[in-house]
């Protein structure tokens, strides 16, 4: 599932100097689940 949140996270890997990611949100949005889903991708084992 495409989820514009993807794309800021991607931006936010980017950077050279980035700051530790700090997710917030209510309840069962699916802040657990892109953050999976990117750490999938980005970092396949």
């Amino acid at each position: 599932m495409k989820r514009k949140i993807y794309d800021e996270l991607v931006k936010w890997k980017n950077k050279p100097n980035r700051m530790p990611l700090i997710v917030n949100g209510a309840r069962q949005v699916g802040k657990s689940f892109i953050l999976k889903e990117f750490g999938e991708k980005i970092l396949p084992l």
